[in-house]
């Protein structure tokens, strides 16, 4: 039914690939040492894959089942060319991705920990399927609608990348094709004054192994393309009908980070979210492997306690 994957930092997982409307997404899981609460399913940003989670997921999976999937255009993930509109490559499209790879485990509601495009994802998926998530937490951004309405000069600068990859005519899929690894450091390592020296280095292999892989300079700008399009739309839509999340939603964002500087966090996703909780925290963008005793910490206060 299942084909294995590729090289992992999870070599306990178990390792598989789902596929939805002709995309294969590749997907690992760990069973729960001691099942105590709901399945979680890790999303992961860009321009990473589900190797991020490799200092969070196996203490997680103490007490739940964790499904770490790549997005489509990352990781071990298929890379479909993207339509007019990008709208293969929507967050509504990712989240059905989502949806779709927890119901294949046989999981009809689960919590979501999610970073970064992960968490735009894991945002439209609690809206669109508010009966399959239970709890999400994110980790360093703010709504996408609230960020391009409140962009400032400091927050151009600083996430450069958002109005780079959304350029017509194919220049950033081919600059990024021309040199994959040269993109995805300067991506990473402008993030921190130490550049990539948090990282682990297994982690970071995975990363340039799979973005070096064909198509990823598409599907990296066809997301980014979606979400200063069709995405707004779909946020836009939201708030003119007055819907909020109603699920319990925490945050966290890092202080030294573009987001916590340039936007009132809570406040953004007051907004759009009815029961929210956050902080920032002592790191940059890279939370769940800048700080992972600190989100694990954050994750068992939000995740496990009694509904």
């Amino acid at each position: 039914m299942f084909e294995e994957l590729g090289p992992s930092l999870y070599a306990t997982a178990a390792a598989s690939r789902v596929e939805r409307e002709g995309v294969r997404l590749a997907v690992r899981h760990l069973e729960a040492t001691h099942p105590l609460h709901l399945p979680m399913l890790l999303l992961h940003g860009h321009p990473q894959s589900m190797a991020m989670w490799h200092k969070v997921a196996p203490e997680l999976a103490q007490t739940r089942e964790v499904v770490m999937m790549d997005l489509r255009g990352y990781g071990d993930s298929d890379r479909p060319v993207p339509d007019a509109d990008c709208g293969n490559y929507s967050k509504r499209a990712m989240a059905q991705d989502a949806l779709h790879v927890m119901q294949r485990l046989g999981h009809e509601r689960f919590d979501v920990l999610a970073h970064d495009r992960g968490a735009r994802v894991a945002h439209r998926l609690a809206a669109d399927a508010p009966q399959a998530v239970a709890r999400l937490m994110l980790l360093d951004i703010a709504p996408t609608l609230s960020m391009y309405q409140q962009t400032s000069e400091a927050f151009a600068r600083a996430y450069w990348h958002w109005f780079f990859l959304i350029q017509p005519n194919g220049l950033p899929e081919a600059l990024i094709d021309a040199n994959p690894v040269r993109y995805l450091r300067a991506c990473m390592g402008s993030r921190r004054a130490d550049g990539l020296a948090v990282f682990d280095p297994q982690a970071i292999a995975e990363y340039e192994r799979c973005i070096a892989r064909t198509g990823s300079g598409h599907g990296i700008a066809a997301d980014y393309r979606a979400s200063a399009g069709i995405d707004l739309a779909h946020d836009q839509a939201d708030v003119a009908a007055g819907l909020k999340l109603a699920q319990p939603l925490h945050v966290l964002w890092g202080e030294q980070g573009a987001v916590g500087r340039n936007f009132d966090v809570m406040a953004c996703w007051r907004e759009r979210a009815s029961q929210v909780t956050g902080r920032a925290v002592t790191c940059s963008h890279y939370i769940a492997e800048e700080l992972p005793q600190v989100t694990l910490s954050e994750a068992h206060s939000f995740f496990d306690r009694p509904d």
